[in-house]
Parts: structure tokens; sequence; C-alpha cells
């Protein structure tokens, strides 16, 4: 097949506009004309497919999603924070706060707590009946360090029978005694009584004082008779007053330490 070799090629021309760009006319049999759509029209429909930033929106999902999380984060931590703060806050209004057990309260022997007790006890004193080798007349004697008894604070036992106070104050005073009577009767008595004295020259002051009779209706040979008495009551004491206790049957006492007892303690 021939073709006349001196007609020149047509040339391609590219068009802008809103069309597809047109070919002029061309003679059969030569090379058809092609159109492409121009690069800047590429360009720009690539642009448009990528958003206004020429981002993806799957990478703009995930960047938010990215923030959603950070900022998650940030509310979980500051909502701890103020948690804390409240509870700093309550434990300085004085709440109690639970003692932590460390390693070295554990490990080796027992110690008590060393307290300031001198200084803040309570003036009481508890001091219970003994057998004694000789009868004193009336006021009755006691132990004061054995078994039960104590005394505390400005609080003191004197040998003569006598707690001495030496701080002014309202005093719960008390005290209890147990006869044992071999020989009851119908007139069988005694006088139960608990007395002050301001200093050792002044005239006894009674606080307190029970008589007891009639205990024993129907006396019965060889048989003992139990009876007893006790006394309680708040005084104004003043300062280095001495407290007694007199019973009228002294010999009759029972020997039971826990069942004569006498004692004091400030309000």
């Amino acid at each position: 097949m021939s073709y006349d070799q001196s007609y020149p090629f047509p040339q391609v021309f590219l068009v802008e506009g809103g069309g597809e760009p047109q070919c002029p006319p061309q003679p059969p049999g030569l090379i058809p004309c092609w159109s492409f759509p121009p690069a800047q029209e590429r360009a720009r429909h690539r642009g448009k497919s990528r958003g206004g930033m020429g981002v993806s929106p799957g990478q703009a999902m995930a960047v938010l999603l990215l923030f959603l999380l950070v900022f998650t984060a940030l509310g979980f931590e500051a909502y701890q924070i103020f948690n804390l703060q409240k509870e700093l806050r309550e434990m300085k209004k004085g709440e109690p706060v639970a003692e932590v057990i460390t390693p070295e309260k554990l490990v080796g022997s027992w110690e008590p707590e060393q307290k300031d007790e001198n200084k803040d006890e309570r003036p009481a004193a508890h001091v219970i009946g003994r057998v004694e080798k000789e009868t004193f007349p009336y006021t009755l004697r006691w132990e004061s360090k054995s078994g039960q008894a104590f005394t505390s604070g400005d609080v003191a036992y004197r040998e003569d029978g006598a707690l001495q106070v030496n701080e002014t104050g309202l005093y719960h005073i008390y005290s209890r005694v147990e006869l044992l009577l071999n020989d009851c009767a119908p007139t069988s008595s005694f006088v139960h009584s608990i007395y002050v004295r301001r200093n050792e020259n002044a005239t006894p002051i009674d606080l307190m004082k029970a008589r007891r009779a009639g205990f024993c209706a129907h006396r019965k040979p060889h048989l003992s008779w139990t009876t007893e008495s006790y006394l309680g009551s708040v005084h104004q004491l003043k300062k280095y007053d001495r407290v007694y206790v007199n019973v009228s049957h002294p010999r009759e006492l029972s020997h039971s330490h826990n069942g004569n007892f006498f004692g004091l303690y400030k309000i």
C-alpha cells in the first residue's frame, strides 16, 4: 500500500475548555487524532479527590481518633489528680488515718508504748482490806500495793489509813465493809462511816454514815451471820485533806481482801 509521503502529518491540538478537545478534519488513511485531558485538569481532579488540604478522608478520620484518645487520657489523669487533692484536704481537716504497720514494728520483741502518765493521770486511789495482827480502834488500815490496789496522780496513802488528796476538786468517794458475826442477836448493830480531816488537830468532819441493825432477826446458836455496808457519794475536797473509814466493830471484819475496800477519784 502506497501513499503520498509529501503530505505532512497533522498537528495535535490540546485545547482547554469545558468540552472534549476537537481534532481538525483529516484525510482518510492518516494517523487518527487522540485527545488527552490537559495536565492542569488532571491535577485539579486529583486535588478534589483528596480534599481541600490534600488529605484523604481515611487519614483525616485516623487523626481525629488519635486526638480523641489523647484528650480522653488527659481527662482521666485530671480526674485522678482531683481525687487525690480531695483526699489530702480531708486528711488535713483531721480525719483519722489508719496506721501503717511497718516492718520495724513486726520485728523484735514487743514494747509497750511509752506514755507520759505522770503528767496526765487522774487523781485516784483504790485500797483493799488486809488482815491486821493488832486491832486499831475504829479507823481501818488498808493494803495499797497488792492485788487490785493502786494510787495515782496527786493521791497518796498514809500509814494511819487515810487517802490524802493533794489537789482541790470534786471527788467521788466510796467504801464497802463486810462483817462476819459469830454471835449475832436481834439487837446486834454496827456503824460504818467516812470522814475527813483538814489538818492533824482539826475535828473530823463526817461525809457519810450508815447504821445497820436487825440483820439477824432469828438467833440460832452456833450459826454465823454475814452482813455488809456500802457508802458512796461526791464531795468537795481541799488540798491536803485526809479521808478515813471507821467501823464500830473492826474485830468482826471478814478476811476477804476484795470484800472490804475504800477508794476515791477526781471527777
